[in-house]
């Protein structure tokens, strides 16, 4: 289970609950929210999306506990084509 709390307009506390429960925390800026979602996906979907992404790709201890969501592409170059073909279908 994912649990996203909003800190504040660009910063997100998500929490999942797996074995170990872990904590991050992830930033995203405006325009990186519009350049994935167009404005048409609530912020916190997206980030719920972006972590289910990850955890089809590793463990909940391997996620950084800390980062900017552009990150994820660099670990994972199908990360931004990937996440949009997710939020519009």
């Amino acid at each position: 289970m994912i649990i996203v709390d909003k800190i504040n307009d660009t910063t997100f506390k998500v929490t999942i609950k797996g074995k170990p429960i872990t904590t991050h925390v992830v930033t995203v800026s405006s325009s990186y929210y519009e350049k994935l979602t167009t404005g048409q996906i609530p912020v916190v979907t997206l980030i719920e999306k972006s972590f289910e992404f990850l955890l089809q790709r590793e463990s909940n201890t391997s996620i950084l506990s800390r980062f900017d969501l552009p990150v994820i592409g660099h670990y994972f170059p199908e990360y931004e084509s990937t996440i949009k073909k997710c939020l519009t279908s």
